[in-house]
């Protein structure tokens, strides 16, 4: 069966698939959509939420034809929203942390819990990455057990899931996350980046929930003295760890984009400190890389914005994570 051709709302020209906007009149072809889009997105920026309304935009741009007015006042949209995102702070509270979690009730705190167990949970509802994750378990497995594997797999997780929350926050669609045996695990975006604030903070979320997973481990090597899982803590630190190498496409790189020349040289710095306390080749490496980046660096290729919470992340992860690596290793017979 032959589909419908689809016409011009304004001078009913066939147009082909694909086409956004009409090769006669010019008219753009999703003109109702986008209508809807920017009234959605306008009343989502009076209510405050930054995220939804970047959201509409960035599925705007995607409706608009290149070269267009109307797609470079889309871009430029987006570019505003994501700088105001990144540097958003949160509501002043001066409650200390724990009375403002107490104040929630033990319900409170339950469900604030299943809302991340939830969000967690969701990439498991793909089945690309259920199966990927069932096939690196079987490797793991042979090679670790399956009780390592299965936690590694988990910190992997996790940390890839800090990247999914990160590119919601900004609006920009992506797949859930698929495993690699052997090289971790990815995910595929569904549209580019645009700011170097917001990929800082896409690139560093991953190794910040990955190091929340770390205290996890940690935690319950506390509670219950099994090695094990100080053995997992420090194996999920070393990785998020190795993801702060500033090369490639791993996260330290991408962290580094909001950064300028002096920033990287503290990090550097600081990343030699912490290899002189923990005796381990990675933070050395890390280090030496960053130095080669800070030389590599021209004032002119600098943000124009002073990002010291990019700056603040950066520095936090590597010395969280090397006093991690600090945890020690159990004993093998």
């Amino acid at each position: 069966m032959t589909p419908e051709a689809i016409r011009c709302a304004g001078c009913a020209t066939e147009l082909a698939p694909g086409l956004l906007s009409c090769p006669s009149c010019a008219r753009l072809v999703h003109a109702e959509r986008l209508t809807g889009l920017a009234a959605q997105a306008s009343a989502a920026e009076t209510s405050g939420d930054l995220t939804r309304a970047l959201t509409a935009w960035r599925e705007a741009v995607l409706l608009l034809p290149v070269g267009s007015r109307q797609k470079a006042v889309a871009e430029e949209k987006v570019r505003a929203l994501s700088d105001r995102l990144g540097s958003a702070a949160a509501p002043a509270d001066p409650r200390p942390w724990w009375k403002r979690l107490s104040a929630l009730g033990p319900a409170g705190v339950f469900l604030a819990f299943l809302g991340k167990a939830k969000f967690l949970l969701l990439g498991f509802t793909k089945l690309g990455t259920l199966l990927s994750f069932v096939a690196g378990l079987s490797i793991y497995w042979t090679i670790w057990g399956w009780r390592f594997a299965l936690c590694f797999l988990i910190s992997i997780y996790i940390h890839e899931m800090g990247h999914v929350a990160a590119l919601r926050r900004y609006g920009i669609p992506a797949t859930a996350p698929m495993f690699i045996p052997g090289l971790g695990a990815m995910i595929r975006l569904k549209q580019l980046r645009v700011s170097p604030t917001e990929d800082s903070r896409i690139g560093l979320a991953g190794p910040i929930w990955g190091l929340g997973a770390c205290i996890g481990w940690l935690l319950l090597f506390v509670s219950t003295g099994n090695p094990f899982w100080g053995g997992v803590a420090r194996a999920g630190a070393w990785l998020n760890l190795f993801n702060l190498i500033p090369v490639w496409q791993l996260d330290g790189s991408r962290g580094l984009r909001s950064l300028d020349r002096a920033k990287t040289w503290m990090l550097a710095l600081l990343a030699a400190l912490m290899w002189a306390l923990v005796s381990d080749s990675l933070p050395m490496i890390i280090a030496a890389l960053l130095a080669l980046r800070a030389i590599a660096t021209h004032e002119s290729d600098g943000p124009a914005e002073d990002d010291w919470t990019g700056f603040a992340q950066f520095a936090g992860l590597i010395v969280a994570l090397c006093l991690l690596c600090l945890i020690p290793l159990p004993a093998t017979r």
